[in-house]
């Protein structure tokens, strides 16, 4: 029996994603035992107030801070005293977690966040651990955070994040291009009407999914009130993720749109969601687009978070998979245009196709396996 060893933290819904989605592809395969840990779960509770909160209000309230922190951080090497301060705070508080890895004894480790990467490259150094460590980077650009020297290997988004970790001295031996890991339900056909039905949407109708992150981040209901002040017939459905509040106040919104709009809280079943639907306005998150590239979804990405969103957006836009909306007018706009122009539109969804890497997971698998 093999002991693979998942690790992610939920700083953002994307690093906890991958590594379900990872779960998920490894409990299908014969001889492997699989356990998934949120390194969250195992610090003081002022560590992951200030490492997961912080974030979420920095990039909601004060994206410019975010912005310049996140250049900051990718500008510093790894033996400067702020980034080695860095460290030994993060081992100071992840004692618990280095147990729980020592209890499972794990033949192979992969994590879908630098932080226990980084961490794990410290106990291989010190030879108390000797299952080697594989990093799974979960967005369409590289920030050198993510280069944790001696990985065993490096799972890359794209041909170019690929690339840019050979131009930060990994090993092109250690380089894979697999995508970024999604759940394997991404990779099955999946009929329409039948997932409308499951959500109370019109198949025959025209939908729009808008999408927030696992946060519900974005403004959702700001950009949900103005998309069905658009005069043209769609259906509009709108997805909170955890966010308590947000899916609140979609609700009472729909009750002012009866038949236009559907609010919809945390669901495992995006995928499903995303097949009713013919267009998803989003947020372009690593693990999100991944997933509409899959199912061959066109884009309008917007309010994307300074750093990797913004970076997610260029190459979605490069590849022509999406468009961007830079304010409320804009995403008018390319609504109406979308809707007037179906070639357009299918033109973008056979981008996304050909860009999707359904079976991402399974590649990861078969690698570290």
């Amino acid at each position: 029996m093999t002991r693979l060893l998942l690790l992610s933290v939920s700083a953002g819904a994307g690093h906890v994603r991958a590594a379900e989605a990872l779960h998920a592809a490894a409990r299908s395969r014969p001889g492997i035992e699989v356990r998934h840990l949120d390194v969250m779960d195992f610090v003081p509770a002022a560590f992951r107030t200030l490492y997961t909160d912080l974030y979420i209000k920095l990039v909601e309230h004060s994206p410019t801070t975010w912005s310049m922190l996140y250049r900051i951080m990718d500008r510093t090497p790894p033996s400067a005293p702020l980034a080695r301060l860095r460290r030994a705070v993060e081992r100071l508080n992840t004692h618990a977690l280095r147990k729980a890895i020592g209890d499972f004894a794990p033949d192979a480790v992969v994590c879908t966040h630098f932080l226990p990467a980084e961490l794990l490259m410290r106990e291989r150094a010190r030879s108390r651990l000797r299952a080697p460590v594989s990093v799974v980077v979960t967005d369409f650009d590289l920030h050198g955070l993510w280069v944790v020297p001696h990985m065993a290997g490096y799972f890359a988004a794209s041909d170019e994040v690929a690339f840019r970790m050979q131009a930060r001295g990994i090993e092109a031996s250690r380089v894979h291009v697999t995508g970024i890991p999604i759940m394997p339900a991404f990779g099955e056909a999946l009929e329409r009407a039948a997932c409308a039905a499951e959500f109370g949407i019109d198949p025959e109708r025209r939908a729009v999914l808008l999408m927030g992150g696992g946060a519900g981040l974005g403004g959702l209901d700001e950009v949900a009130a103005h998309l069905l002040s658009i005069e043209a017939d769609f259906q509009l459905v709108a997805l909170a993720g955890r966010n308590a509040k947000m899916l609140e106040r979609l609700r009472a919104l729909a009750m002012r749109h009866p038949g236009r709009l559907v609010a919809q809280g945390f669901t495992d079943k995006v995928e499903r969601l995303m097949t009713a639907c013919d267009l998803v306005v989003t947020k372009p998150g690593g693990l999100t687009t991944s997933e509409c590239l899959a199912l061959g979804r066109p884009m309008i990405v917007h309010a994307p978070i300074p750093g990797q969103e913004e970076r997610n957006c260029d190459y979605l836009l490069e590849q022509g998979a999406a468009l961007k909306a830079v304010d409320a007018t804009a995403l008018d706009y390319r609504l109406r245009r979308l809707f007037e122009e179906p070639r357009t539109l299918a033109a973008l969804a056979g981008r996304a196709r050909t860009l999707g890497r359904p079976h991402a997971a399974r590649d990861v698998l078969d690698r570290v396996l």
